[in-house]
């Protein structure tokens, strides 16, 4: 629960990276949170079986708030085989592999209902660290007429 805290909204909201466990250091020592296990099995599966195209996927639930931080994302690993979906390293259903699906999103429906919580995004990424988003610079937004 402490890393939770740790890695709530609040907490990482100008903390820059986070500190989550490389592979082999969650693999020598198996705990932590979901991003955590998730980090674990994609880059393991990208390294066995690279043409399942493993990804994150994150969910968006509706916050919670425990001890002023507040909760809202999860994460989960998505793969692809035989041109349908599957989803893996739950920490909420650990071993279990949910599939196969014909899209993220019927898992998602699936997924809310099982974990009696509403789901308001969700997104499939290859990278579970948050991109900057470059801006454009104000001149080449601007129309410029003859």
């Amino acid at each position: 629960m402490s890393r939770a805290m740790l890695l709530s909204e609040n907490q990482r909201s100008g903390a820059g990276q986070l500190p989550i466990y490389q592979a082999h250091e969650f693999f020598a020592a198996p705990s932590g949170v979901c991003v955590d296990l998730s980090r674990f099995a994609v880059e393991t599966l990208r390294q066995i079986a690279p043409g399942v195209k493993a990804n994150y996927l994150m969910i968006e639930f509706s916050p919670v708030t425990m001890g002023g931080n507040t909760l809202r994302m999860h994460w989960l690993t998505s793969f692809m085989h035989g041109g349908k979906y599957y989803f893996f390293a739950d920490s909420k259903r650990p071993g279990h592999i949910a599939g196969p699906y014909a899209s993220t999103g019927a898992f998602i429906a699936e997924y809310s209902t099982y974990r009696n919580r509403q789901i308001v995004a969700f997104r499939e990424l290859d990278s579970y660290q948050r991109k900057q988003r470059a801006l454009a610079s104000r001149q080449s937004r601007e129309v410029r007429h003859p």
